[in-house]
């Protein structure tokens, strides 16, 4: 039977309900000081994990914690301070260069503004709605691989394409709930809903997950 999107809407809420109380202090572990090293750090977090920039950005905002010197940086200086985090040449490129547009055309802030955080080098959508919600507050849908792998074993969603699933979950989503719904997730995905070895006879969602076990579900008492 298709769910409607009435159903879905009831669903999610019953979802994020027991999110929230499973996850309390839930939030971004992306360690940062301003706006600009969360920009910098979610950079970073591109095919890497958030504990390995965990590592890093302490050493690298030592040396340039501002975006007037990180525009001044060496790149190859940049290079090897994120050099664990995996494409570092590429990554330290985009990093100079973006704090280089930030300090000719911003005057040195960080935009509180999508379409003007996606124009900086090295800054998709995934990385402005980090921003947007996490240091202004602002509501945006982060779609991660943990969201695009949950939110398709929900039956949120049947697609890969994280600009269309952030479309689809924007709807059965409550706004206020946008910036917290994506932490959670990160939070469920990595302590229970594990990609290769999904644990779904603890899993609190397993009454509201199409794709549980049947064998392995137990329903969550409240």
């Amino acid at each position: 039977m298709r769910e409607s999107l009435k159903q879905k809407k009831e669903r999610m809420h019953q979802i994020l309900e027991r999110l929230y109380t499973a996850y309390p202090n839930s939030h971004c572990s992306l360690e940062h000081r301003s706006p600009f090293q969360l920009l910098i750090s979610t950079m970073l977090s591109a095919q890497c994990t958030d504990e390995r920039v965990n590592k890093v950005t302490p050493v690298l905002f030592k040396h340039y914690p501002t975006v007037k010197l990180m525009a001044g940086a060496p790149v190859e200086h940049l290079a090897e301070l994120v050099r664990s985090t995996g494409f570092f040449n590429s990554k330290s490129k985009n990093m100079s260069a973006c704090a280089r547009m930030l300090l000719e055309e911003y005057g040195g802030e960080v935009p509180a503004d999508l379409h003007a955080l996606i124009k900086l080098p090295g800054v998709g959508r995934k990385t402005a709605n980090v921003v947007l919600g996490t240091a202004f507050h602002i509501p945006g849908l982060v779609v991660d691989t943990h969201v695009i792998r949950i939110a398709n074993l929900l039956r949120f969603t049947d697609l890969k394409d994280a600009v269309k699933i952030e479309r689809e979950l924007q709807q059965v989503i409550d706004q206020e709930h946008w910036v917290m719904f994506t932490h959670l997730i990160i939070d469920h995905g990595r302590a229970v809903c594990i990609a290769r070895r999904p644990q779904c006879h603890a899993c609190i969602l397993a009454e509201y997950c199409p794709s549980v076990l049947p064998e392995e579900a137990i329903k969550y008492k409240k």
